[in-house]
């Protein structure tokens, strides 16, 4: 079972559901519950139990659920598990789940868990042990009365409420009926459980008779006078109750023959008759009508308020419809009761039957469960508020609507007004009863009871006949629990009463014959809690009227407070209570009762005495327990001292160690992680609570231990990385066995070969962190083993085995360039500097060299040399750097060498004067003379650029341009032409070099003559060397009439196919274009041109610059060795 509730608890909550059975709490696990199966739920809850001290005591609960589910029993001030004391049973027969509480029981509450696999249930009850018997005493009920249900009073025999009296005597005594009759309604629950009662159904029962009797008289009462004030209002036949007017004043009778004088309205037709009765009270049965307290218990709800589904931003309006009038109701929205004001629109109509609440602009805040509360009756519904799909335009505000509940709609003022009737028949056959039972003739002179009404309206009041004081007191409302008059006004204490809307007659009071009153003033300053410290005198003092002589008690706690311990002063007007040297348990209730024979009235007042707090509770609870911390907590004081508690001070003590070490403040949560432990060790703590009144004693805990020692284990054995002369490389794993804790480093030992000796290379202060060790304290040549030892919050662990055998030299390696990304080819502006960095990997150590054009490099050239690079640096390149640099690196394994062509240029200087002429008709050859950089830079082109004077921008004609001549095609004859040629190298373009403008005319006259003619080369072919991977141009210009065929070869063999070439004809310019040379390339070009008149031939030859070379320079090794012994 403790397994399940284990498991239950780890099970993800969706959220709690609502259970049938009130204070029953449901919380659901899962989302979907399958079909079939359900949550625990609670069909009878546990009763609350008062026993007597030294007896046992039983709870029951019934449960149900799918799966069954599990019941377990929890209370607050500690475990059940004493089977001595606590037997948890199930009856199969009733189904009921069963706690048995042994003798030696004290006052705890109990929690009941019911739990299964899609949820849990919980419910609360408390026991409640007593010492000795409960005082039975008779019950004097001293309370204000109110209006209610005629007939059901009338009915009431005197009899039958001594009967009740009797029964409820039996169950409690004069403070617990005290109580509950001046209690709301959501206090009952908590007054039983204080006086111990168990069955809260029946004492419900009992105080609803004790309700309507409210004040009982003997007849041996000696009273001279009756004072009786009604406050109501007949409307439509119907006596509204008005409960701000009727709970001021109480009804007393003194004898059976009292006679009455009654004047009242009565219904006639559909108006109203004066009706002048008199009545001679013969019996005490009429006598009982008038000693009754009218209530509100009887008051229902014709129709109930129904659930509302709102639209956010709209209005809800709630409505009810009660059995009798009632001037005001309590709405209650949430648990807390609400206000007519600018949320919330409270309205009653004018026969105080129908009820309205009106929630304006509803929002998602709003939503939830409503009530209505009519004196002990009660009906709730729920407003749901629904988010708008449509949301208004910006800017505009649409006009709000009202919800009304669903369904069909009922005309609320057609119930009312069938209430109403109801209600008026009802009363009209209790005055007939009255009528006739008791005639006119039967009244004696004296005192009477009078009736009178004015447009309608009347006003019941009781009158005495002539005394010898009279005078007028107005009623006013205050916070006591009966109604509060002023002093009076003179010796005479003349007093008037109005009734509360102050629309009705005067009625005028014998001012000896009203209960006490209190000053509201005085009421409202003693209401106010007294605050003090502890060792200080607490006074108060209220000022109070009333007919002597008035009985003068006080009360703390309950309990009465005597003159013998207390310094009590009375007078006629004033009552002073002196508390000497308050205590901390002084603390609570302090009321004053004040009794006469016409009634009684209370108030009460708040004692708080301010103290230290009590020592923090124990025992602590240790949440976490490891080799870095200790986190524990702890209970907060019992008693703070009136005062919250603003912080704990914390002290720590080591086991074994006489010194406490001061911790210092931490903020006020009962709990502390103290991460500045050492593993393996325990620890005591001291707690003191500290609040604005000072600082408790102390808690001292018992030892806790930071965690258990648990070693490493070994790792695996270390293995070599590399070895060298001066250095030795080892790394390892992490050991498969922790010790349950982080590693914290290792320790690396080493040994030679042959000896038994083992040495820690590192400091056995600084532990290695990584899992990876550089050994340099080797000697060369010699051969060692190594071995690795893991350390935890423990210490130090097993070390591992020992590794395989090395030898501490440096390792035979052939030089290999590690950089894969170094350029081979490099362009630089002449004046900037020229940086080849080159890195490498050999053993032992290599001869490096630098070489430009396989020669030295001059002295303006810096080589900088380390382990594993090499760097060659030109601080300031001139074009006379331009070359092919080359690195050779050598040692005994090998050599390697690696080359990068470096060319320094600069923007290049433009071409020669530029000429044109004229070979074929329709072209243009431009002809210009090379610029000055060409000699230096074999890299430089030519680009020709022609201006149309038709169009008026510059085109391109031809761009990459090794040679000084181009013919350009397309010339149209009566235009006029510009040509410009640019010289560009990798750095830049010149400025152009332009021709003179270029103009062709038709010439005048007309001849015949043959046109054909054999193919000849007006430009020839001219030799071409171009860089290997570099573009290749070659051009020529052929004429000839027919159009010849043109065929270019290499090698004798035809190009004309072959896609690896760009081969054009345009206008007499044939042209071919190599995109990236190759030693494939070098050889004979020849191209022919041939028609039906003849054939011609032009040859040349392609060679690729740097392929000879290179391979001639670098494969010659004898040339290389030759260099290194001149070196």
């Amino acid at each position: 079972k403790k397994h399940f509730f284990q498991h239950a608890h780890t099970q993800t909550i969706t959220g709690n559901i609502r259970s049938k059975t009130p204070g029953v709490m449901i919380t659901q696990y899962v989302v979907d519950i399958p079909e079939g199966k359900s949550t625990p739920d609670v069909q009878s809850k546990p009763i609350p139990v008062t026993i007597k001290e030294g007896k046992s005591a039983v709870f029951k609960i019934v449960v149900k659920g799918d799966p069954k589910p599990e019941v377990s029993w929890r209370r607050t001030k500690g475990p059940i598990s004493d089977k001595d004391k606590f037997q948890s049973k199930y009856d199969e027969s009733t189904g009921e789940h069963i706690l048995e509480v042994m003798t030696g029981a004290e006052t705890d509450t109990y929690k009941c868990y019911a739990a299964n696999e899609y949820g849990k249930a919980v419910c609360t009850t408390t026991l409640n042990v007593i010492e000795g018997k409960s005082s039975k005493q008779n019950c004097e009920i001293c309370s204000p009365i109110v209006f209610s249900d005629f007939k059901s009073t009338v009915k009431q025999k005197t009899n039958n409420i001594d009967k009740v009296e009797k029964k409820a005597e039996e169950e409690t005594d004069e403070r617990f009926w005290d109580a509950m009759l001046e209690a709301d309604r959501k206090d009952y629950e908590r007054i039983c459980t204080e006086f111990g009662v168990a069955d809260l159904h029946l004492i419900l029962k009992k105080l609803e008779e004790k309700k309507k009797k409210r004040v009982i008289f003997s007849p041996s009462q000696n009273i001279n006078e009756l004072f009786v004030t009604l406050s109501c209002t007949w409307q439509d036949g119907v006596i509204p109750y008005d409960k701000e007017a009727t709970e001021k004043h109480s009804i007393k009778s003194a004898g059976r023959t009292k006679d009455f004088n009654i004047k009242g309205l009565m219904q006639k037709g559909n108006g109203l008759e004066r009706v002048d009765e008199k009545v001679n009270l013969l019996d005490t049965e009429f006598t009982d009508f008038f000693c009754v307290a009218f209530t509100v218990s009887n008051v229902d709800f014709v129709i109930k308020i129904q659930d509302l589904k709102a639209p956010e931003r709209d209005n809800a309006l709630f409505v009810c419809v009660l059995t009798h009038p009632l001037p005001k109701i309590t709405w209650m929205g949430k648990g807390s009761a609400l206000e007519d004001g600018e949320k919330y629109s409270i309205t009653v109509s004018d026969h105080k039957l129908i009820h309205q609440l009106l929630i304006r602009d509803c929002n998602q805040l709003d939503k939830g469960i409503y009530s209505a509360v009519a004196g002990i009756t009660s009906c709730s519904a729920w407003l749901v508020v629904q988010a708008k799909s449509e949301p208004a335009s910006a800017g505009q505000k649409g006009a709000r609507k009202t919800a009304l509940a669903g369904g069909p709609q009922i005309d609320l003022e057609k119930v009312a007004k069938e209430q109403q009737i109801k209600n008026r028949e009802e009363m009209e056959k209790i005055l007939a009863a009255v009528k006739a039972k008791h005639g006119e003739g039967q009244l004696k002179e004296g005192k009477s009871l009078t009736t009178s009404g004015r447009d309608g309206d009347g006003v019941i009041s009781a009158v005495t006949g002539p005394g010898k004081y009279s005078g007028a007191v107005r009623d006013k409302p205050n916070a006591a629990k009966t109604s509060a008059l002023s002093e009076p006004t003179g010796s005479k204490g003349k007093a008037k009463i109005k009734n509360s809307r102050g629309d009705g007659p005067e009625t005028i009071l014998n001012a000896s014959g009203y209960p006490p009153r209190f000053n509201p003033e005085d009421l409202s300053a003693f209401t106010e809690p007294v605050t003090v410290k502890v060792g200080h005198n607490a006074i108060f003092k209220l000022h109070f009227v009333g007919h002597e002589p008035i009985k003068i008690k006080w009360y703390r706690e309950g309990e009465e407070l005597l003159e013998d311990n207390t310094k009590i002063e009375k007078s006629p007007s004033h009552s002073r209570l002196l508390l000497s040297r308050c205590q901390r348990k002084d603390t609570g209730e302090i009321k004053i009762r004040l009794k006469n024979e016409h009634g009684c009235i209370e108030a009460i007042s708040q004692l708080i005495v301010l103290d230290k707090p009590t020592p923090p509770l124990g025992p602590v609870e240790v949440t976490e327990s490891s080799a870095i911390c200790i986190e524990f907590r702890w209970r907060p004081p019992k008693d703070d001292g009136g005062s919250p508690v603003i912080n704990y001070i914390m002290e720590r003590q080591q086991v074994g160690r006489n010194t406490w070490k001061k911790i210092g403040e931490i903020p006020a949560v009962s709990s502390y992680r103290d991460t500045d432990v050492d593993h393996g060790r325990k620890y005591w703590y001291r707690i003191r609570a500290v609040t604005a009144e000072g600082t408790s004693e102390v808690m001292e805990t018992d030892d806790m231990q930071a965690g258990t020692l648990a070693f490493p284990g070994p790792p695996a054995p270390p293995k070599v990385v590399s070895a060298y002369d001066e250095c030795i490389n080892i790394s390892w794993a992490l050991p498969s066995n922790t010790g349950g804790s982080r590693i914290l480093g290792y320790i690396l030992e080493k040994r030679k070969k042959g000896s038994n000796l083992w040495t820690v290379v590192n400091a056995m202060d600084e532990i290695i962190k990584e899992k990876k060790y550089a050994v340099k304290d080797v000697v060369a040549g010699m051969e060692y083993e190594f071995r690795v030892t893991a350390i935890n919050l423990s210490g130090v662990g097993e070390s591992s085995n020992p590794s395989e055998f090395v030898f501490a030299r440096d390792p035979k390696m052939r030089p290999k360039f590690t950089n894969h990304k170094m350029k081979s080819f490099m362009v630089v502006r002449a004046g900037n500097s020229v940086r080849i960095t080159v890195n490498f990997e050999a053993s032992p150590q290599p001869y490096i060299v630098w070489l430009k054009d396989n020669g030295p490099v001059t002295k303006r050239i810096t080589i900088s040399n380390s382990d594993g690079s090499s760097q060659l640096l030109i601080p300031s390149s001139e074009r006379s750097d331009t070359g092919i640099y080359s690195i050779m690196v050598k040692n005994l394994a090998g050599q390697e060498t690696f080359s990068t062509e470096v060319r320094v240029t600069d923007d290049p200087k433009p071409p020669g004067p530029v000429e044109l002429e004229e070979n074929v008709p329709g072209t243009v050859t431009v002809i210009w003379e090379p610029s000055p950089d060409e000699k230096r830079d074999d890299r430089l082109h030519y680009t020709v650029s022609k201006l149309d004077s038709t169009k008026r921008t510059w085109t391109t004609v031809a761009d990459r341009l090794f040679n000084n001549k181009i013919t350009v095609c397309n010339i149209m004859h009566g235009r006029e032409y510009l040509f410009r040629v640019y010289a560009k190298n990798d750095m830049g373009i010149s400025a152009p070099s332009e021709s003179p403008t270029y103009g062709t005319e038709k010439k005048k006259g007309a001849f015949d003559c043959d046109l054909r003619c054999a193919p000849t080369f007006i430009v020839p072919l001219k030799l071409h060397t171009a860089p290997k991977g570099y573009e290749c141009y070659m051009s020529c210009a052929v004429k000839g009439n027919p159009k010849p065929r043109i065929t270019w070869y290499r090698n004798h063999i035809s190009l004309n196919t072959n896609t690896n070439y760009y081969i054009s004809d345009t206008c007499g310019v044939c042209s071919m274009l190599i995109l990236r040379v190759g030693p494939k390339d070098m050889g004979e070009y020849t191209i022919t041109a041939e028609n039906a008149v003849g054939r011609a031939e032009c040859s040349t030859v392609l060679s690729v610059r740097g392929e000879t070379e290179t391979h001639q320079h670098f494969n010659s090794k004898d040339r290389w060795n030759s260099f290194f012994k001149h070196a």
